[in-house]
């Protein structure tokens, strides 16, 4: 199939580049794809912040859980984990992908969310000062965020980075069959197995991953990654910088996997569209969490970390974050 290059600056940017029970989830709206209103649904559920912060991170159109699929970075496969598609041969035997090119291209992806990972524990730094006071101008909310690469304010840096990194982590569990499980019939390119999970994907370690070299955390990601596991083709860049015109003979997003929607053709089998929520729902408390205690860890001085995420949960961080006393309730 034709394949055309991405050109070359972006080339070497993308090339370098259920704890929670299933029942207690809330469902988005179906009129959304897994972009926007139904981002906004599963960061809403799994962040315990204030409410101007919160609409700061989740928004459906600004957000900055959903500035990937803004501009440009539509187009990039690994942040919306696509094209890490694969069938084995008991159901293809001339499967035009190998289990090796599929993990490539979800180990692509799963490198953007540890780069962003990184990138936000640094930008935290400049919340506090040195003597652990919260500072106002670098966490003030009260003009919009713009989600601007270059440096902006610290707060709005690190949603950026964090809101980015996230992205394709709930991508994933819409994108690919973790969740959900086949419809009745063959499996094949147009039903591919249900992995059926119910646990968050081991692969997504994203804060122990960063404390690691690429080489090293990268060789035991792909080790937990099952043989059946498979995203969809779709007609973005993947992470060598290549476009597919088109995904003939492959597992398509758009027709074959993909529950962005309750309409979608893969949610109508039983409760596939719940399970995808569900999933990415739980991952994004996990990956909170594990964020809150990568701060607590890397500034422990004058209680600097405890500091930075009151800075990010609270609205008016400034007064209400202080050294010694207790923040309000969330």
């Amino acid at each position: 199939m034709p394949r055309r290059p991405l050109p070359g600056p972006l080339r070497t940017a993308v090339a370098a580049g259920f704890a929670v029970a299933l029942s207690a989830v809330l469902l988005p709206a179906p009129a959304q794809a897994f972009t926007g209103g139904n981002h906004e649904e599963i960061t809403r559920a799994a962040l315990p912040w204030q409410p101007g912060t919160l609409t700061a991170m989740a928004d459906a159109r600004d957000g900055a859980v959903n500035a990937n699929d803004h501009g440009g970075y539509f187009q990039l496969g690994p942040l919306h984990c696509d094209n890490a598609d694969y069938l084995a041969p008991r159901y293809a035997p001339d499967y035009p992908r190998s289990r090796d090119e599929a993990t490539t291209e979800l180990l692509a992806c799963i490198r953007t969310s540890v780069a962003r990972f990184r990138n936000a524990v640094r930008a935290a730094d400049g919340l506090v000062d040195a003597e652990g006071r919260v500072r106002a101008d670098q966490s003030d909310l009260s003009s919009p965020c713009t989600w601007q690469e270059p440096p902006g304010r610290a707060k709005c840096t690190v949603l950026n980075q964090l809101g980015r990194g996230w992205h394709q982590i709930e991508d994933f569990y819409a994108h690919s069959n973790w969740t959900d499980r086949a419809a009745p019939g063959p499996v094949g390119i147009a039903n591919p197995p249900g992995l059926a999970r119910t646990e968050v994907a081991p692969f997504f370690d994203i804060r122990r991953y960063s404390g690691m070299a690429d080489a090293e955390w990268t060789r035991e990601a792909r080790a937990l990654i099952p043989a059946d596991l498979t995203t969809g083709c779709y007609s973005d860049f993947d992470s060598t910088g290549v476009k597919s015109e088109d995904c003939s003979g492959r597992i398509t997003h758009n027709r074959d996997l993909n529950k962005d929607t309750a309409a979608s053709q893969r949610s109508k089998t039983g409760d596939n569209f719940r399970r995808a929520v569900a999933g990415a729902t739980a991952e994004i408390i996990r990956q909170w969490n594990e964020f809150k205690a990568e701060l607590l860890r890397a500034y422990p001085d004058r209680g600097r970390g405890e500091q930075m995420v009151c800075a990010i949960v609270h609205d008016d961080p400034a007064s209400q974050c202080r050294p010694g006393q207790q923040p309000p309730q969330l």
